[in-house]
């Protein structure tokens, strides 16, 4: 048999991805009092969650961390060999230490146990071992233990840390449920991100405003709207009356209509022509409520109005895209 062939290769990754699967899926049944008061823990720090592992725990130590402070519940990860050299000075009583350890027995988090107990530290554990002597010395143990390993030889950790981080997953978004934890929230934590830009963007901070607004009064020609529309470069022009509010919007689309139309376009006058009751937008709307605007009405352009109607600024989806919103 050619080890290296594609039916071989895929044989061995399915294996791998059904053994992970189903250490995920163990992992439900074992839910009970003691993943709840693990979170009541987590939820009444008054500190922070200091989370440990080594080597490949320590890795999906780090995640936890990381996912736990996105969402809410801040966290930060402390390497057991060195906390043993120092950084110990990082925790403090009012923080809870999450310790990872598949075999229970790290020897570099055994040696921290009794500074954790005199520091009066809550410690919660999760290991595949509910006899080993992290466990037994936890507050609160939670059971990841796993079956096999998706390794062929039952040693590198592969289903194993995978179980962990499934259970710190469900530990992070239990505690973002409990806390209320919002899409705002979410975006603070992430104000460099898609997400981020979507829910702390508002239209004001990136919609054209004064001259750059493409606008003229509804008795204006046709012919002076297009030039309107030619200059300011959105596709549109916005039709406002004499106290300059909006009218309607005469874009590329109207322009098409018309010249199906055989409408006269030095002589027609653009109310003539524009679309009435178009959309608009208040500046203070976010900028992922203008993109689902703009979707649902399948538009690219939306002038922007204060509370009476009068027109203060234009947004285009390209203005969306440039400030990495969508």
């Amino acid at each position: 048999m050619n080890r290296n062939d594609s039916a071989n290769l895929l044989q061995h990754a399915r294996q791998v991805l059904q053994t992970e699967a189903a250490a995920v899926a163990a992992l439900v049944p074992r839910l009970d009092e003691h993943f709840a008061a693990a979170c009541r823990l987590l939820l009444d720090c008054r500190g922070r969650v200091v989370v440990m592992g080594m080597g490949k725990s320590g890795h999906v130590a780090g995640k936890i961390a990381a996912t736990l402070a996105s969402t809410g519940t801040p966290a930060f990860y402390v390497h057991p060999g060195e906390a043993s050299h120092g950084d110990m000075g990082m925790i403090t009583g009012q923080d809870v230490v999450l310790a990872v350890s598949n075999s229970g027995e790290t020897a570099e988090l055994l040696t921290l146990l009794p500074l954790i107990k005199r520091l009066g530290v809550k410690l919660v554990t999760l290991t595949g071992n509910l006899q080993a002597t992290l466990a037994k010395a936890a507050d609160v143990n939670l059971d990841v233990g796993v079956a096999q390993e998706a390794c062929p030889m039952n040693l590198a950790p592969t289903a194993s840390t995978t179980a962990a981080l499934a259970m710190g997953d469900a530990l992070a978004v239990t505690l973002l449920s409990a806390r209320g934890f919002t899409q705002e929230d979410f975006a603070r934590s992430h104000p460099g991100g898609t997400l981020g830009r979507r829910l702390l963007l508002h239209v004001e901070d990136i919609m054209h405003v004064g001259e750059a607004v493409p606008a003229v009064p509804q008795e204006a020609l046709l012919s002076k709207a297009l030039m309107e529309m030619s200059r300011k470069g959105l596709g549109m022009t916005v039709i406002v009356d004499k106290k300059n509010h909006v009218a309607g919007i005469f874009t590329d689309g109207d322009l098409r209509r018309a010249l199906d139309r055989e409408v006269n376009v030095l002589r027609a006058r653009v109310e003539e022509v524009m679309t009435r009751h178009c959309t608009t937008v208040h500046a203070e709307v976010l900028a992922g409520e203008a993109i689902r605007i703009m979707n649902d009405k399948r538009i690219t352009a939306l002038p922007v109005v204060d509370a009476d109607n009068v027109l203060i600024g234009a947004l285009h989806m390209h203005d969306l895209v440039r400030a990495g919103v969508v």
